[in-house]
């Protein structure tokens, strides 16, 4: 079961467990904004996959679902994720990654204390949370396992209070539970409010491309095949109770970002002039965080795990798949506030 499943890392890994694991899979979604469903195009024709969609607040569907698919590993991804709608609407992202997560954990503590014993044993439940529950780093050091939690933003608080009641019921109920956190995930089919695909649709349609204060924040990147492939190698072979943190390694300022992204996209496909003379900057966020990176020893120890493509193969293949599915990311510009912020010029 994976809930959040119509979204940008929640379809990369139905796909994924549908090709690899041979596994039936249901599909949970709400069908938020962020959800399409054309990112499940390849899931639905498989005849083990299952969509429902529900919301995972909704206590009674939850029950449903448990009760007539009767997963024995639950991955959960559904959440409210935008920093920006954050700050100017809290109150969802409360509801979705608060709220939604209790009802989620509840409904599944009750279905796993119904399971026999043997399929006790087996049962697992993944939770996907953020490397920004551990607030910001300065210029050196990572985030580790055992960082503490510092949220700044109404998202990353909202998900560390998920990060937290996924604890608490491993350790009040014994529920099998696990947390992994991810650095930013980039890839094919991501909504084009996200920094990747804003810049790479914005830059195809002659838009100015957004950069925050003067582009000097930090992250560190993951192409979002390299993350599910991780969540899978958790779910396997990860001890309860324990944290994984995922990164791809790839640390870089946004500006410099954009700028491979100019670049890249010049050599693809030259529009007669330089992308980046569209790069605007724009008044910097609330509470930006100025950098982010996870140490991922931990995890690539003790899951045997690791990234299989550095930032500069997963942009070029990221920018291919926009160039290629036009028709898949056209129509959400026209259905959603994608950013046009004013021209600003390069310093």
């Amino acid at each position: 079961m994976v809930s959040g499943g119509a979204g940008f890392i929640g379809s990369a890994l139905v796909d994924r467990l549908l090709e690899t694991a041979g596994r039936r899979v249901l599909t949970v979604d709400k069908m938020t904004y962020a959800a399409t469903p054309a990112s499940l195009e390849r899931a639905r024709a498989n005849p083990n996959h299952q969509f429902l969609q529900a919301d995972i607040a909704d206590a009674a569907a939850m029950r449903h679902a448990f009760a007539s698919f009767e997963p024995d590993l639950v991955f959960d991804l559904a959440a409210e994720t935008h920093v920006d709608r954050s700050i100017s609407g809290p109150m969802p992202f409360v509801q979705t990654n608060v709220v939604g997560v209790a009802t989620l954990l509840e409904t599944a503590h009750a279905y796993y204390e119904r399971l026999p014993q043997a399929t006790r044993d087996a049962f697992r439940f993944v939770h996907i949370s953020t490397d920004e529950v551990f607030g910001a780093l300065s210029e050196s050091g990572a985030f580790t396992e055992d960082t503490a939690y510092a949220p700044n933003s109404p998202y990353s608080a909202s998900k560390a209070a998920g990060d937290h009641l996924v604890r608490a019921w491993w350790k009040t109920y014994g529920l099998p539970a696990l947390i992994t956190n991810c650095s930013n995930n980039y890839g094919p089919r991501q909504f084009p409010e996200k920094l990747i695909p804003l810049m790479i649709v914005s830059a195809l349609n002659g838009r100015p491309l957004p950069v925050y204060g003067d582009g000097s924040n930090v992250r560190d990147w993951i192409y979002v095949e390299d993350h599910v492939d991780g969540l899978i190698a958790a779910a396997k072979h990860g001890e309860v109770g324990e944290r994984y943190l995922f990164g791809g390694r790839s640390e870089v300022r946004n500006l410099d970002l954009v700028r491979s992204i100019c670049r890249e996209l010049e050599a693809i496909r030259p529009s007669g002039g330089r992308y980046e003379t569209q790069i605007a900057f724009v008044e910097d966020r609330k509470g930006h965080d100025f950098r982010y990176a996870v140490d991922d020893t931990h995890t690539r120890t003790r899951l045997g795990w690791a990234p299989q493509h550095d930032l500069a193969d997963g942009l070029k293949r990221t920018i291919k798949w926009y160039l290629d599915n036009e028709s898949w990311w056209k129509p959400l510009l026209e259905q959603t506030d994608v950013p046009k912020p004013p021209q600003g010029r390069l310093p």
